[in-house]
């Protein structure tokens, strides 16, 4: 028994004829019938009922077709798999993306990647930057979008864009008519996300904050930090890329003093087979969004 036996059960099954199911194998019916006589020998069953002008499959083969389908389905499966393999620009990919960057980015990325990569699935996974890189050594991820740098020698990475950060205020704050902020006159009152989120130490250190803080709110994702500003509740710094989201939500924003920011990478395994299709992603990312950083490098966010 073969995988070209089993498929030649799943033709006669479906299309209830011999002559059909040969022609949709692309085989002879006398030569079809012949591999399925061998087949029932080598089974000890009888797998159809034949007919002057149809074929019906018996019991035994109707128990038998789940199973049938199952290691056809599975042989396709591997085929698939190793097609991947020879193609590192085609299959699924999985990219992993912190939560201060999914949103605004990959509104951006999706189509230019679809148009430049079609082959290639995108299979995006927002966490935060430990949980990322916990991902990527065990291999459930391929590759990850972090603002951090990669931290140990099993991993590499490129940087594919530049990042600022900016100052979002609510309109009535004392500091909201300057033309440009300064990063320390925010640390009083500044808001920032909880632990384990990398903007959050990123934020504090623009401010000279060692991370002590008046208020005491810790938010878990940047809209509420962003709705907390635009009720009053203080300040935060938020990244570029994240100004509509802000303004949207009736903030004020304003480039910083020190133009504080953050490198935006795409980081991988050092030992990742495909690293082609990395490379790859990481240009269509570096190409979409080059207007953007120049216009940051000019202060024009």
């Amino acid at each position: 028994m073969n995988l070209r036996d089993l498929r030649y059960i799943l033709a006669i099954a479906e299309h209830g004829q011999f002559s059909r199911a040969a022609e949709a194998c692309g085989i002879s019916q006398p030569t079809l019938s012949v591999q399925v006589r061998k087949l029932e020998e080598a089974l000890g069953v009888t797998l159809f009922e034949r007919g002057a002008k149809s074929v019906v499959p018996t019991d035994a083969c109707d128990r038998l077709l789940g199973h049938v389908r199952g290691a056809v389905a599975e042989a396709d499966a591997i085929l698939a798999v190793a097609r991947d393999l020879r193609d590192p620009l085609a299959g699924r990919f999985r990219l992993g993306i912190i939560p201060t960057l999914a949103p605004y980015l990959l509104p951006l990325i999706f189509a230019p990647l679809r148009e430049s990569l079609p082959a290639l699935e995108i299979e995006p996974w927002e966490d935060q930057t430990a949980a990322l890189l916990e991902r990527l050594r065990t291999h459930q991820l391929d590759a990850a979008l972090l603002a951090t740098e990669e931290d140990g020698p099993d991993l590499v990475g490129d940087p594919l864009f530049e990042e600022p950060f900016l100052a979002a205020l609510p309109p009535e704050h004392r500091l909201a008519g300057r033309e440009v902020v300064d990063e320390a006159e925010l640390a009083q009152d500044i808001l920032v996300l909880a632990d384990g989120h990398c903007l959050r130490d990123q934020a504090l250190a623009a401010c000279g904050q060692a991370g002590v803080l008046g208020s005491t709110l810790r938010s878990a994702s940047l809209s509420t930090l962003l709705n907390m500003v635009a009720a009053g509740y203080g300040t935060t710094l938020i990244p570029g890329l994240a100004a509509g989201a802000a303004q949207d939500a009736g903030l004020v924003l304003r480039p910083l003093s020190a133009r504080a920011g953050r490198c935006i990478r795409i980081v991988w395994r050092a030992g990742f087979p495909r690293r082609a299709a990395v490379e790859a992603v990481g240009q269509v990312i570096a190409t979409r969004l080059r207007p953007f950083a120049q216009g940051a490098a000019a202060g024009a966010v």
